[in-house]
């Protein structure tokens, strides 16, 4: 585990990569002594990281014996899902909360928190990626079941895709749609890919195929739900990619 990441199983033989771009709302200690001014509460929302996210990301690589990339920085201090010229890149303001240690956030404290966390994360995950000619990309995330003042989200699990390549990730939804017990969203609850993010740097422009998972976080709170969980996805996501290019 460095600052930057944490790679789980790297030698794993599965073509699968499974990533989490926001593992963990840690703060180094060289981000303003590890504090970003918000308080514990706002820390252990979906605002700082994806809560569940990693749990879900190491059961399903266990599932697929698949290696996984996850992030060791807080979204905050960051985002390694966002292209590295993002206006969100550093966030000062998420679902209502001030982060009091961003607000008057300098271009060389930003070019320190690229250098010594987005860059080195990046860097790991395109050489995962590269370990192999055919290598398939899932992006596990987690979503709050309510943003502040808006409507519940009914989803239970979203899949989301980019017009450039949607090919597993509309295989792989077919699977989930048979499944009566679950409200799944095509797209939703947001559409997930920018340009320069995550999934846009390592799978589309690389031709890799792809998928971002969206778990409701409320779903994934507990070991046993996120390993119930990965075994009921990995399944899928063999059957799909097999579809997939069965038809290619």
């Amino acid at each position: 585990m460095t600052d930057a990441f944490h790679i789980l199983g790297e030698n794993r033989p599965s073509r699968f990569l499974i990533t989490c771009d926001h593992a963990t709302n840690r703060v180094p200690a060289a981000v303003n002594g590890g504090d970003l001014g918000i308080s514990a509460d706002d820390m252990a929302r979906h605002i700082a990281y994806d809560p569940g996210a990693a749990g879900l990301t190491a059961a399903l690589a266990q599932a697929l014996d698949a290696p996984a990339i996850l992030s060791n920085f807080c979204r905050l201090v960051i985002d390694p899902n966002r292209g590295a010229d993002d206006p969100t890149l550093v966030m000062k303001l998420y679902d209502g909360t001030l982060i009091p240690a961003n607000r008057h956030v300098t271009p060389a404290q930003v070019d320190a928190r690229r250098d010594s966390l987005y860059t080195p994360y990046h860097q790991a995950y395109a050489r995962l990626a590269a370990g192999r000619p055919d290598t398939v990309i899932v992006a596990v995330h987690s979503f709050t079941p309510c943003l502040k003042g808006r409507c519940p989200r009914p989803w239970d699990i979203g899949i989301l895709h980019a017009p450039q390549d949607g090919r597993l990730s509309r295989a792989f939804l077919a699977h989930l749609n048979a499944e009566p017990d679950l409200c799944v969203g095509d797209n939703e609850p947001y559409l997930g890919h920018l340009p320069g993010d995550a999934i846009d740097r390592h799978a589309l422009q690389m031709g890799r195929h792809n998928t971002l998972i969206e778990l409701r976080n409320d779903l994934i709170m507990t070991e046993d739900a996120q390993t119930a969980w990965a075994n009921r996805l990995a399944p899928m996501l063999i059957a799909a990619l097999h579809e997939v290019e069965k038809e290619t």
